[in-house]
Protein backbone atom coordinates (compact mmCIF):
# COMPACT_ATOMS: atom_id res chain seq x y z
CA UNK A 1 0.00 0.00 0.00
CA UNK A 2 0.96 3.34 -0.95
CA UNK A 3 0.80 6.02 2.29
CA UNK A 4 -0.44 9.95 2.39
CA UNK A 5 1.08 11.87 5.37
CA UNK A 6 -1.40 14.13 7.82
CA UNK A 7 0.35 15.93 9.93
CA UNK A 8 1.19 13.07 12.27
CA UNK A 9 -0.75 10.21 10.66
CA UNK A 10 0.50 8.19 7.96
CA UNK A 11 -3.00 7.10 6.19
CA UNK A 12 -3.15 4.55 3.50
CA UNK A 13 -3.37 6.22 0.16
CA UNK A 14 -6.85 4.42 -0.65
CA UNK A 15 -9.21 4.98 1.90
CA UNK A 16 -12.26 2.88 2.91
CA UNK A 17 -15.44 5.57 2.46
CA UNK A 18 -18.78 4.18 4.56
CA UNK A 19 -21.42 5.61 3.56
CA UNK A 20 -22.57 2.26 1.36
CA UNK A 21 -22.74 0.00 4.80
CA UNK A 22 -24.62 2.36 6.08
CA UNK A 23 -27.74 0.15 4.10
CA UNK A 24 -29.14 2.98 2.12
CA UNK A 25 -27.69 1.36 -1.01
CA UNK A 26 -28.67 -1.72 -2.80
CA UNK A 27 -27.90 -5.15 -1.83
CA UNK A 28 -25.74 -4.37 1.16
CA UNK A 29 -25.26 -6.48 4.35
CA UNK A 30 -23.92 -5.79 7.68
CA UNK A 31 -22.41 -9.32 7.57
CA UNK A 32 -20.66 -8.57 4.23
CA UNK A 33 -19.81 -4.89 5.17
CA UNK A 34 -17.93 -6.19 8.23
CA UNK A 35 -16.01 -8.81 5.82
CA UNK A 36 -15.54 -6.28 3.73
CA UNK A 37 -13.75 -4.00 6.62
CA UNK A 38 -11.74 -6.88 7.90
CA UNK A 39 -10.11 -7.28 4.15
CA UNK A 40 -9.95 -3.95 3.86
CA UNK A 41 -7.26 -3.89 6.49
CA UNK A 42 -5.58 -7.36 5.48
CA UNK A 43 -4.47 -4.99 2.25
CA UNK A 44 -3.07 -2.57 4.20
CA UNK A 45 -6.31 0.05 4.32
CA UNK A 46 -6.02 1.95 7.78
CA UNK A 47 -8.56 4.56 6.76
CA UNK A 48 -11.77 4.66 7.30
CA UNK A 49 -14.09 7.69 6.52
CA UNK A 50 -17.38 7.63 7.81
CA UNK A 51 -20.32 10.18 9.51
CA UNK A 52 -23.51 9.60 11.35
CA UNK A 53 -25.78 10.19 9.30
CA UNK A 54 -24.48 7.59 7.23
CA UNK A 55 -27.51 4.95 7.86
CA UNK A 56 -28.80 7.28 10.85
CA UNK A 57 -25.51 5.81 12.83
CA UNK A 58 -25.49 2.56 11.88
CA UNK A 59 -22.52 2.69 8.99
CA UNK A 60 -20.77 4.05 12.46
CA UNK A 61 -22.47 1.22 14.49
CA UNK A 62 -21.15 -1.75 11.56
CA UNK A 63 -17.55 0.06 11.90
CA UNK A 64 -17.31 -0.32 15.58
CA UNK A 65 -18.66 -3.73 15.72
CA UNK A 66 -15.95 -4.48 12.46
CA UNK A 67 -12.71 -2.72 14.18
CA UNK A 68 -13.36 -3.95 17.66
CA UNK A 69 -10.72 -6.70 17.88
CA UNK A 70 -8.26 -4.83 15.74
CA UNK A 71 -5.17 -2.69 17.08
CA UNK A 72 -6.59 0.75 17.20
CA UNK A 73 -3.59 2.65 17.35
CA UNK A 74 -2.89 1.36 13.81
CA UNK A 75 -6.57 2.87 12.47
CA UNK A 76 -7.21 5.94 11.40
CA UNK A 77 -11.28 6.36 11.93
CA UNK A 78 -12.22 9.98 10.11
CA UNK A 79 -16.08 10.69 11.20
CA UNK A 80 -18.22 13.67 11.27
CA UNK A 81 -20.65 15.84 12.84
CA UNK A 82 -23.30 18.25 11.55
CA UNK A 83 -26.06 16.82 10.43
CA UNK A 84 -27.94 15.32 13.45
CA UNK A 85 -31.59 14.25 12.73
CA UNK A 86 -34.83 13.91 14.88
CA UNK A 87 -35.77 11.14 16.87
CA UNK A 88 -39.04 11.25 15.62
CA UNK A 89 -40.15 8.36 13.02
CA UNK A 90 -39.81 11.12 10.33
CA UNK A 91 -36.00 11.39 11.47
CA UNK A 92 -35.11 14.23 9.83
CA UNK A 93 -31.74 15.88 9.48
CA UNK A 94 -30.74 19.38 10.19
CA UNK A 95 -27.49 21.26 10.01
CA UNK A 96 -26.30 22.04 13.24
CA UNK A 97 -22.68 23.33 14.18
CA UNK A 98 -23.65 24.44 17.65
CA UNK A 99 -21.42 23.80 20.65
CA UNK A 100 -24.06 21.72 22.27
CA UNK A 101 -25.21 19.86 19.72
CA UNK A 102 -21.68 18.74 18.62
CA UNK A 103 -20.59 17.61 22.49
CA UNK A 104 -23.80 15.42 22.19
CA UNK A 105 -22.67 14.29 18.40
CA UNK A 106 -19.29 13.15 19.60
CA UNK A 107 -20.21 11.06 22.45
CA UNK A 108 -22.73 9.34 20.53
CA UNK A 109 -20.16 8.22 17.76
CA UNK A 110 -17.61 7.47 20.20
CA UNK A 111 -20.41 5.12 21.50
CA UNK A 112 -21.29 3.46 18.63
CA UNK A 113 -17.89 3.28 17.13
CA UNK A 114 -16.52 1.82 20.06
CA UNK A 115 -14.09 4.08 20.97
CA UNK A 116 -12.62 7.03 23.11
CA UNK A 117 -11.33 8.98 20.58
CA UNK A 118 -11.41 9.87 16.83
CA UNK A 119 -8.56 10.68 14.56
CA UNK A 120 -10.09 13.10 12.35
CA UNK A 121 -13.33 14.99 13.17
CA UNK A 122 -14.83 16.41 10.64
CA UNK A 123 -17.49 19.40 9.92
CA UNK A 124 -20.10 17.56 7.31
CA UNK A 125 -21.86 20.75 6.04
CA UNK A 126 -21.27 24.25 6.68
CA UNK A 127 -23.98 25.43 8.97
CA UNK A 128 -25.51 28.93 8.31
CA UNK A 129 -27.18 29.34 11.19
CA UNK A 130 -24.39 28.96 13.84
CA UNK A 131 -21.17 31.40 13.75
CA UNK A 132 -17.76 29.01 12.72
CA UNK A 133 -16.34 30.47 15.75
CA UNK A 134 -18.41 28.56 18.42
CA UNK A 135 -18.05 25.58 16.31
CA UNK A 136 -14.29 26.19 15.87
CA UNK A 137 -14.44 26.67 19.89
CA UNK A 138 -16.12 23.36 20.29
CA UNK A 139 -13.40 21.43 18.42
CA UNK A 140 -10.45 22.88 19.92
CA UNK A 141 -12.32 22.16 23.22
CA UNK A 142 -12.64 18.60 22.11
CA UNK A 143 -8.98 18.21 20.86
CA UNK A 144 -8.03 19.67 24.98
CA UNK A 145 -10.57 16.91 26.37
CA UNK A 146 -8.36 14.31 23.65
CA UNK A 147 -11.51 12.77 22.09
CA UNK A 148 -10.19 14.48 18.27
CA UNK A 149 -6.85 13.89 17.53
CA UNK A 150 -7.38 16.47 14.82
CA UNK A 151 -9.91 18.70 12.65
CA UNK A 152 -11.07 18.64 8.88
CA UNK A 153 -13.51 20.61 7.08
CA UNK A 154 -16.24 18.83 4.42
CA UNK A 155 -17.68 21.27 1.59
CA UNK A 156 -16.73 24.44 2.91
CA UNK A 157 -15.62 27.55 0.98
CA UNK A 158 -12.21 28.77 1.29
CA UNK A 159 -13.39 31.48 3.47
CA UNK A 160 -15.49 29.56 6.13
CA UNK A 161 -12.35 27.42 6.07
CA UNK A 162 -10.04 30.43 6.95
CA UNK A 163 -12.55 31.50 9.70
CA UNK A 164 -12.31 27.97 11.22
CA UNK A 165 -8.67 27.64 10.90
CA UNK A 166 -8.34 31.20 12.93
CA UNK A 167 -9.85 29.28 15.87
CA UNK A 168 -8.38 25.78 15.52
CA UNK A 169 -5.85 24.04 13.72
CA UNK A 170 -7.77 22.50 10.25
CA UNK A 171 -5.72 19.14 8.72
CA UNK A 172 -7.73 18.59 5.93
CA UNK A 173 -10.39 19.57 3.97
CA UNK A 174 -12.96 16.88 2.01
CA UNK A 175 -14.73 17.64 -1.33
CA UNK A 176 -15.86 16.08 -4.29
CA UNK A 177 -13.57 15.12 -6.51
CA UNK A 178 -12.81 12.50 -9.18
CA UNK A 179 -11.63 12.09 -12.91
CA UNK A 180 -14.86 13.35 -14.17
CA UNK A 181 -15.66 16.00 -11.68
CA UNK A 182 -12.81 18.11 -11.50
CA UNK A 183 -14.25 21.77 -10.60
CA UNK A 184 -17.92 20.45 -10.10
CA UNK A 185 -20.45 22.93 -9.28
CA UNK A 186 -22.86 21.04 -7.75
CA UNK A 187 -23.71 17.34 -5.37
CA UNK A 188 -26.89 15.58 -5.56
CA UNK A 189 -28.20 19.08 -7.00
CA UNK A 190 -26.31 21.08 -3.93
CA UNK A 191 -24.38 23.73 -4.69
CA UNK A 192 -20.79 23.51 -3.99
CA UNK A 193 -18.79 26.76 -2.47
CA UNK A 194 -15.59 25.78 -3.94
CA UNK A 195 -13.93 24.89 -6.90
CA UNK A 196 -11.88 21.95 -6.08
CA UNK A 197 -8.70 21.34 -8.98
CA UNK A 198 -8.56 25.67 -9.44
CA UNK A 199 -8.97 26.42 -5.81
CA UNK A 200 -9.03 24.03 -2.80
CA UNK A 201 -5.87 21.99 -4.23
CA UNK A 202 -4.12 25.47 -4.05
CA UNK A 203 -5.09 26.30 -0.90
CA UNK A 204 -4.39 22.78 0.65
CA UNK A 205 -0.48 23.04 -0.80
CA UNK A 206 -0.48 26.49 0.62
CA UNK A 207 -1.45 25.86 4.27
CA UNK A 208 0.04 21.97 5.01
CA UNK A 209 -3.47 20.22 4.74
CA UNK A 210 -4.65 17.23 2.56
CA UNK A 211 -7.67 17.38 0.38
CA UNK A 212 -9.65 14.16 0.96
CA UNK A 213 -11.38 13.24 -2.26
CA UNK A 214 -15.18 11.81 -1.83
CA UNK A 215 -16.67 9.91 -4.74
CA UNK A 216 -13.41 9.19 -6.43
CA UNK A 217 -15.50 6.45 -9.28
CA UNK A 218 -18.49 8.64 -9.03
CA UNK A 219 -20.43 6.53 -7.10
CA UNK A 220 -19.36 3.35 -9.19
CA UNK A 221 -19.37 5.17 -12.84
CA UNK A 222 -15.61 4.83 -12.83
CA UNK A 223 -15.72 1.07 -12.35
CA UNK A 224 -17.25 0.95 -15.80
CA UNK A 225 -19.99 -1.24 -15.13
CA UNK A 226 -22.64 0.29 -14.83
CA UNK A 227 -25.24 0.57 -17.77
CA UNK A 228 -27.26 3.25 -20.04
CA UNK A 229 -29.59 2.90 -18.08
CA UNK A 230 -31.57 0.64 -14.78
CA UNK A 231 -28.64 1.01 -12.43
CA UNK A 232 -30.98 0.97 -9.39
CA UNK A 233 -34.09 0.91 -7.75
CA UNK A 234 -35.58 3.39 -5.46
CA UNK A 235 -34.11 2.41 -2.40
CA UNK A 236 -30.10 3.42 -3.74
CA UNK A 237 -29.53 6.61 -2.55
CA UNK A 238 -28.20 7.14 -6.13
CA UNK A 239 -30.78 7.69 -7.83
CA UNK A 240 -30.93 11.12 -6.45
CA UNK A 241 -27.98 12.11 -8.24
CA UNK A 242 -28.84 13.84 -11.30
CA UNK A 243 -25.86 13.22 -13.20
CA UNK A 244 -26.05 9.85 -12.97
CA UNK A 245 -29.64 9.87 -14.03
CA UNK A 246 -31.19 10.64 -16.98
CA UNK A 247 -30.11 13.01 -20.06
CA UNK A 248 -27.62 14.31 -17.50
CA UNK A 249 -26.30 10.76 -17.42
CA UNK A 250 -25.10 10.17 -21.35
CA UNK A 251 -22.50 12.63 -21.71
CA UNK A 252 -20.42 10.93 -18.20
CA UNK A 253 -21.56 7.42 -19.71
CA UNK A 254 -19.94 8.43 -23.16
CA UNK A 255 -16.90 9.83 -22.01
CA UNK A 256 -16.82 7.00 -19.70
CA UNK A 257 -16.89 4.33 -22.42
CA UNK A 258 -14.20 6.35 -24.27
CA UNK A 259 -11.96 6.21 -21.15
CA UNK A 260 -12.42 2.07 -21.04
CA UNK A 261 -10.97 2.13 -24.08
CA UNK A 262 -7.99 3.52 -23.52
CA UNK A 263 -7.40 1.55 -20.06
CA UNK A 264 -8.17 -1.52 -22.29
CA UNK A 265 -4.97 -0.12 -24.50
CA UNK A 266 -3.11 0.39 -20.97
CA UNK A 267 -3.71 -3.05 -19.54
CA UNK A 268 -4.90 -1.56 -16.46
CA UNK A 269 -8.98 -1.28 -14.87
CA UNK A 270 -10.42 1.62 -15.25
CA UNK A 271 -11.19 2.21 -11.32
CA UNK A 272 -7.41 1.85 -10.90
CA UNK A 273 -6.60 4.82 -13.56
CA UNK A 274 -9.06 6.77 -12.02
CA UNK A 275 -7.21 6.06 -8.64
CA UNK A 276 -3.81 6.50 -10.18
CA UNK A 277 -4.94 10.12 -11.63
CA UNK A 278 -5.94 10.97 -7.87
CA UNK A 279 -3.26 9.62 -6.09
CA UNK A 280 -0.21 10.94 -8.06
CA UNK A 281 -1.04 14.69 -6.85
CA UNK A 282 0.79 15.54 -3.85
CA UNK A 283 -1.98 17.80 -2.24
CA UNK A 284 -4.54 15.11 -2.13
CA UNK A 285 -4.73 12.18 0.67
CA UNK A 286 -6.57 9.35 0.88
CA UNK A 287 -8.67 8.63 -1.49
CA UNK A 288 -12.11 7.71 -0.38
CA UNK A 289 -13.37 4.82 -1.86
CA UNK A 290 -16.77 3.54 -1.06
CA UNK A 291 -16.57 -0.35 -0.50
CA UNK A 292 -19.03 -3.03 1.01
CA UNK A 293 -18.02 -6.02 -0.54
CA UNK A 294 -14.51 -8.00 -0.30
CA UNK A 295 -14.71 -8.22 -3.98
CA UNK A 296 -14.55 -4.25 -4.26
CA UNK A 297 -12.10 -3.45 -1.46
CA UNK A 298 -9.37 -6.10 -3.13
CA UNK A 299 -10.08 -4.15 -6.22
CA UNK A 300 -9.57 -0.69 -4.51
CA UNK A 301 -6.23 -1.92 -3.19
CA UNK A 302 -5.18 -3.59 -5.93
CA UNK A 303 -4.11 -0.33 -7.92
CA UNK A 304 -0.99 0.05 -6.21
CA UNK A 305 -0.15 -3.73 -8.44
CA UNK A 306 -1.48 -1.76 -11.51
CA UNK A 307 1.12 0.85 -13.31
CA UNK A 308 0.29 4.30 -15.10
CA UNK A 309 2.26 6.63 -16.41
CA UNK A 310 2.48 10.36 -16.89
CA UNK A 311 1.56 9.91 -21.01
CA UNK A 312 -1.48 7.48 -19.40
CA UNK A 313 -2.65 10.01 -17.12
CA UNK A 314 -2.89 12.97 -19.52
CA UNK A 315 -4.70 10.97 -22.34
CA UNK A 316 -7.45 10.39 -19.43
CA UNK A 317 -7.67 14.14 -18.63
CA UNK A 318 -7.55 14.86 -22.58
CA UNK A 319 -10.58 13.19 -23.02
CA UNK A 320 -12.64 13.69 -19.94
CA UNK A 321 -11.86 17.67 -21.09
CA UNK A 322 -13.12 17.14 -24.51
CA UNK A 323 -17.11 16.03 -22.98
CA UNK A 324 -16.78 19.65 -20.71
CA UNK A 325 -18.01 18.26 -17.73
CA UNK A 326 -18.95 20.18 -14.94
Amino acid sequence: MKFKQIKDMNASAVGFGCWAIGGTWNNVTDDESIRAIKTAIDTGINFFDVAPVYGKGHAETVLGQALKTEKRESIIIATKCGLPWSQDERRKTRKDLTKASIFKEIDDSLTRLQTDYIDLYQVHWPDPNTPISETADALAELKKQGKIRHVGVSNYSLDMTREMMAGVEVATFQGLYNLLEQNPEHYHNIPLQYRTREEALPFCKAHDMKYLPYSPLMQGLLTGTLMRSGNWDENDDRRNNPKLNGEAFEPYFNCVEELKVLAKEANIPLAHLAIHWLVAQDEVGPVIAGAYTQEQVRDNAAFVQSTSSIELLKRAEEIVAKWQLR
